[in-house]
């Protein structure tokens, strides 16, 4: 049991993998809030150019 306990505490391979799971969390993140932000720009700016279009066919 001892050594079992020496062995768990030198391991560093469960602390790696929450690391790594803590990064993709934020980078994850990071996209999702991006795709966000940059969506609503580009369906603003299709909005913009289909109603100027509208209103040219009409001039």
């Amino acid at each position: 049991m001892s050594q079992f306990l020496k062995r768990f505490a030198r391991d560093e391979e469960g602390a790696s993998l929450v690391e790594y799971s803590v990064l993709i969390g934020l980078i994850s993140a990071a996209v999702i809030l991006l795709i966000g932000t940059v969506g609503g720009k580009v369906t603003n700016a299709w909005t913009r150019l289909n109603t100027n279009m509208n209103g040219a066919a009409f001039n």
